[in-house]
């Protein structure tokens, strides 16, 4: 090699480090950008995590610790199980309700089933009748558990394909046809209960209860069984919206449904999976939450988790208009509701589930809110325009200072004048920028 060739081969390399460490910042930039609401998320749920840890006695100790990582991380899975089916279907660009009502039937129909195939107990009696008895559930075998499970997920698939008919053939919306398993499932639930332990047990009862040490350990050393039924699940849904032409027509559907029939998606099928997905999602959960409990009660079980659902896939990052939407946002999303309502129940010992669903009812509104500023201008935008707005600053202030009022320990009163005064303050502040900078851009 000559002189000239080892030159001009050093110029080549040190133009092409130069062109490669000159990309790296617009790389890593990129990744922040389109990553940012999953960063934000994973901040989000560290700041929450230390300030509950803060206050709360539950950290200060080593035990105290890994005992709540396991409570957080076993709650957030159940919850990120059926979360990641009410995504689905958002993105799909579609709505389901029956989560919560899913979530009860199906722990029914699987404690049923469970009853029904196990053998009899000789030691016991029935009241009415000396020559019958009762299951015996403390030791079944697998193949009983297995064929529940089966069954189940079959009964969650024949209703997700309910949903879908009642959508794509009979054309209702989406939100009244769930809407009418959110009300009918769990009645159905309540009835099917009473006939099937009015044969096992010789009475209707309202509850069924199971003591099977294989199924009940999920809420005591089997705690990790959910987590990896969620990453399991994670891991296949990811691959299905990401590396799968049926994924990326889920998402054009989800953006605009009918350019994504005319473009030839058949989008009836789409939505036939959406829906199923959803409804076996909320099965598996409703399985998982009843052996948690070791005992299934249609007429609680799963009561307002359709929109603890809806929160963490919409918390994660979903559209409510569809399209768009991540697994690991959702997953992210879970985990933050999951570690919110943890706080809450930390720091407000007394009837802490009393403010659980102003929390989350919250949390959804901040959500879809920021969402919806992202795309549209952000801070930019007029908030308070007109009467309307400065009737909304005046709403704002009260609830700023009612909810103040009914957290505080002491000094009720004091505390949330003082919280909804100076919320009027600021907000009355920005109104009238906002008049100003108005007038001022009408005038140029």
């Amino acid at each position: 090699m000559t002189a000239s060739d080892l030159c001009r081969q050093t110029v080549h390399f040190s133009r092409k480090s130069h062109e490669t460490n000159s990309h790296r910042p617009h790389v890593v930039g990129e990744f922040l950008h389109k990553h940012r609401n999953e960063l934000g998320l994973a901040a989000a749920i560290v700041f929450v995590t230390a300030v509950t840890a803060v206050f709360s006695d539950a950290y200060h100790s080593g035990e105290g610790r890994i005992e709540v990582a396991r409570i957080i991380f076993r709650d957030t899975a159940m919850l990120g199980i059926f979360a990641l089916g009410a995504a689905i279907v958002i993105i799909a660009g579609g709505i389901d309700l029956s989560s919560g009502s899913l979530i009860a039937f199906s722990g029914t129909v699987f404690f049923g089933m469970l009853i029904l195939l196990a053998p009899d107990d000789p030691t016991t009696r029935w009241a009415g009748d000396p020559e019958r008895h009762f299951p015996d559930t403390e030791n079944l075998s697998l193949w009983i558990p297995a064929a529940a499970l089966l069954v189940t997920l079959g009964v969650a698939f024949l209703v997700g394909s309910f949903h879908a008919w009642l959508i794509t053939v009979i054309e209702l919306p989406p939100f009244v046809a769930t809407l009418a398993s959110l009300v009918g499932l769990r009645s159905l639930a309540r009835l099917l209960i009473q006939d099937v332990t009015a044969i096992e047990y010789g009475q209707r009862q309202s509850t069924i209860t199971i003591n099977d040490e294989l199924l009940t350990s999920i809420s005591r050393e089997g705690w990790w069984v959910s987590c990896v039924v969620w990453v399991v699940l994670s891991a296949a849904l990811w691959l299905l919206l990401s590396r799968t032409v049926v994924g990326r027509h889920l998402y054009a559907m989800g953006g605009n449904e009918e350019a994504a029939r005319l473009s030839g998606i058949r989008t009836d099928r789409l939505k036939w999976l959406a829906y199923c997905i959803s409804s076996m999602t909320a099965a598996l959960a409703g399985i998982l939450y009843a052996c948690y409990i070791g005992t299934t009660s249609p007429a609680t079980d799963g009561m307002g988790y359709e929109l603890n659902a809806i929160a963490a896939a919409v918390v994660g990052g979903c559209s409510l208009a569809g399209g768009i939407g991540t697994i690991a946002g959702v997953m992210l999303g879970a985990m933050f509701l999951r570690v919110v309502i943890d706080s809450v129940a930390k720091l407000f010992r007394s009837q802490p589930d009393l403010f659980e669903g102003v929390v989350v009812g919250m949390l959804v509104v901040l959500a879809v809110a920021f969402n919806s500023l992202r795309g549209r201008g952000g801070l930019k935008k007029q908030f308070f325009p007109g009467t309307l707005g400065l009737l909304n600053v005046l709403i704002l202030s009260g609830l700023a200072g009612v909810m103040t009022s009914v957290t505080s320990q002491d000094d009720k009163l004091r505390y949330g004048l003082l919280v909804g005064l100076s919320t009027l303050v600021i907000l009355g502040g920005k109104a009238v920028a906002e008049r100003i900078a108005s007038r001022r851009g009408e005038a140029a």
